[in-house]
């Protein structure tokens, strides 16, 4: 006798974004890459649509203070933002790549603004894949800094961030003028989440161009709360809720190496094992589990992670329908 299996029909679905843009649309991508589309829970193909998430790789345009166990995976081109992206793409295979403009802080490099709308046009000329930007987390630096970001990259559709509560105008405004996306950022709160994409929406930038991120904990700090966070969107968006409905994006690769867990020298804590080892797990971990709660862009840091992440996608990706 054959068994009939329950399946949960949604009526809602998270939006699809379509970033980048070919030369036949005004830019000059190899290809471009569409995140959301979801009619499903995560990886759940016997009831719906799936997508395949993204693994975003990160580049900054001054040498990171991150661990030497990372760095040491990116030696030779720390200094060359261009060179940098065209490693992570050609041999560690990132779908994006996420630039993140740290020397324009005023507390740093401050590298003025020529400085670093000349960086994106650089890692533009260097990869095919479609971009993310960032500024360096300074209000009033990143209002200037992203409006030039996003006119000398006009037509590219980037996705630019971070808009949040209290600057997401000024960024709104650059992408409805030059055409690109947006990356809305609220703090681990779903209420801020969705009063944050109704605003945005109210300025006439449509769903279709919006990523959601919810601010998540690395493992062991805070990610079951990012969790049910997410699983909340993700819920909502299948319910019908369409300023829930949005792809989310996940910044991995900065929560898990910020843990002590993460960087803390083998020599110090003997009992942990390898620092360089127990980095990888920590970030790929943080990862897989962001992934089952819902992630269509994780955005990483160590080629090895990234690695054990994609064969895991790859794997959740086969079609368990029946």
């Amino acid at each position: 006798m054959a068994v009939q299996i329950l399946r949960e029909r949604s009526r809602g679905a998270v939006q699809k974004v379509v970033l980048g843009a070919t030369r036949e649309e005004g830019g000059t991508r190899s290809h471009t890459v569409t995140v959301g589309g979801d009619t499903a829970l995560p990886f759940h193909h016997f009831e719906g649509e799936v997508s395949r998430p993204m693994l975003a790789m990160e580049v900054q345009d001054v040498v990171p203070d991150w661990p030497q166990a990372l760095k040491n995976c990116f030696a030779g081109v720390l200094n060359d933002p261009g060179k940098w992206a065209k490693k992570c793409v050609d041999e560690y295979g990132a779908d994006l790549i996420y630039l993140k403009l740290e020397g324009a802080s005023p507390e740093g490099a401050n590298k003025s603004i020529e400085q670093c709308v000349a960086v994106v046009k650089e890692v533009l000329e260097a990869v095919g894949v479609p971009l993310i930007v960032v500024g360096c987390e300074d209000l009033s630096k990143d209002q200037e800094l992203l409006a030039a970001v996003a006119e000398a990259a006009r037509g590219e559709n980037l996705l630019l961030g971070n808009a949040e509560q209290d600057n997401y105008k000024s960024l709104v405004t650059a992408c409805l003028a030059h055409n690109h996306s947006l990356i809305a950022r609220s703090p681990l709160d779903i209420n801020i989440c969705k009063q944050l994409n109704i605003l945005i929406n109210e300025m006439n930038l449509s769903l279709n161009r919006i990523v959601i991120d919810p601010s998540i904990g690395g493992l062991g700090y805070g990610i079951e709360y990012a969790y049910s966070l997410m699983e909340r969107v993700r819920l909502g968006a299948l319910q019908g809720d369409k300023m829930l409905s949005l792809p989310v994006i996940c910044t991995i690769g900065d929560e898990a190496w910020r843990a002590k867990e993460a960087y803390a020298a083998a020599i110090d804590y003997p009992c942990w094992g390898d620092e360089l080892e127990r980095g990888i797990l920590w970030e790929a971990l943080t990862a897989m589990t962001m992934l089952q709660a819902g992630a269509h862009i994780l955005l990483m840091r160590h080629p090895q992670a990234v690695a054990k992440v994609r064969e895991a996608i790859d794997q959740l990706m086969n079609d368990n329908s029946y």
